[in-house]
Order: structure tokens, then sequence, then C-alpha cells
């Protein structure tokens, strides 16, 4: 038994959607403590957070993981380089991981939400704010219960073949 079931018991589902927006700056003005604490935190976070839980669910040979990467991790937003990279490496390593654990009954996918309205919003500016509802078709941001439907969905016993898959939220931004 792994040290993260021993503390948390035993673990089916992960639905991972710690992450930090971090300052919009453009790369070149972008400093260099807060460009690594945003890739710590979205993706190094994500890499070790999967390490912990997937010995337990291949001993189990069972579990469904989904990782909240972003829009932003498909097709980048301007001043946002950092989040933009660390969620597109989220993305790539749900990919990889879905992949590895293809042959047992392990879902491992993610979802590209666009901008919700929570707390993250405290981290940007108005400006970036405006940018990203500027680029949403729908003409509004995503609500929290939407992305808990797809989510419900991701984790369910139903999903027994859909591994290593994006999943758009983006209220038709997406673009591929």
């Amino acid at each position: 038994m792994t040290q993260t079931e021993a503390a948390l018991g035993h673990v089916d589902i992960l639905v991972n959607s710690a992450g930090i927006a971090g300052p919009n700056h453009r790369l070149t003005d972008y400093p260099d403590a807060d460009w690594r604490r945003v890739v710590e935190i979205n993706l190094i976070g994500t890499f070790n957070v999967n390490k912990a839980i997937v010995p337990g669910m291949e001993a189990r040979n069972y579990g469904r993981i989904v990782n909240i990467a972003s829009i932003a991790g498909k097709e980048g937003n301007p001043n946002a380089s950092a989040y933009s990279a660390s969620k597109a490496g989220a993305i790539a390593l749900t990919k990889s991981l879905g992949k590895e654990l293809a042959g047992k009954n392990i879902a491992v996918n993610c979802i590209t939400p666009a901008a919700a309205r929570t707390p993250i919003f405290d981290q940007m500016s108005q400006e970036h704010i405006d940018y990203m509802l500027s680029k949403i078709p729908r003409a509004r941001f995503l609500e929290v219960d939407e992305v808990a439907g797809m989510v419900a969905w991701l984790v369910s016993e139903e999903n027994s073949f859909t591994t290593g898959a994006v999943f758009d939220l983006s209220g038709g931004r997406a673009t591929y």
C-alpha cells in the first residue's frame, strides 16, 4: 500500500483540478520565479498526484482519472505563456498515461475548459478576463455545474472505453 492510500484510503477516482493562473506578462517580461511556480503547481503537481494514485489503481485494476487542463493548453493565451505551457503539458501527460494504462480498467482523460468564474479570476487582470470572454463564441463563461456533468461521466463505470482523450468545454472556442 502506498503512503497516499495509507493516508487517504482506497482511491478509485482522481479529479485533479489544482492549478494557478500566474501573472499576466509578455514572455520576455515574465519573471523566472513566477514561471517556475506556475509550472511547478500546474504540471509537476499533476505529475505528482497521478504518480501517487496510479499504483493503487493498478493493483486493483480499476480507476478513473480526470486531469483538468485548459483550452489555453491547446490554443495558448497571450500574456499567459506559463499557464498555457503548463496546461499543454498536462494534456500531453494525460495522453501518455492513458496509453500506459490502456490495458487495464483505468481511464485517464482530461478536460480543457474555457474560463469559468472561479477564484482563479482573482489572479488575473480584468483585461485578461475580458480577452478570454471575447474568444468564447457562446459569449459567456463556463458554469461549474457544466464541468461537473462532464467529469461525472468521465469517472463513471460507463466510461469503460475512452482513455487518453481530451474533452473540450470551450463554448465553441476550440478550433481543433
